[in-house]
């Protein structure tokens, strides 16, 4: 396993669990979709910060420039999240709490490819 892949994983672990454990906060008052959305809001910077300086350290593009496409590949990430989210609890009625961490998983590898191949190209 290369480092940055290590570094992926670790940073997407973390964002993962502050993502899980916003939406535990603020699920009992909102909606569970619209928690999964602050819960995604809060693990955003945790995820940027963490990729920007351990999973790809030699990006070649500006700090600017990576945010603006993290933001679209975390977005991206998101819909499909939500998406899958929505599904498993709703068509499903899937646990909140399970669905959310296999909505997490399914966006995952769409993050890491288009994080590594065009967000933080090299």
């Amino acid at each position: 396993m290369s480092a940055s892949t290590f570094w992926f994983l670790l940073v997407g672990a973390a964002a993962a669990a502050t993502h899980m454990a916003v939406f535990s906060v603020v699920q009992p008052y909102l909606w569970p979709e619209l928690a999964n959305a602050v819960g995604f809001c809060i693990a955003f910077f945790v995820s940027f910060a963490g990729h920007r300086l351990l999973s790809f350290t030699d990006a070649r593009t500006s700090v600017g420039t990576s945010l603006g496409r993290f933001a679209l590949t975390a977005l991206a990430g998101f819909a499909s999240n939500e998406i899958a989210f929505t599904l498993l609890l709703r068509a499903l009625h899937w646990p909140a709490l399970l669905a959310l961490l296999a909505a997490l998983l399914i966006a995952a590898g769409q993050t890491y490819l288009l994080s590594r191949f065009w967000a933080f190209r090299r």
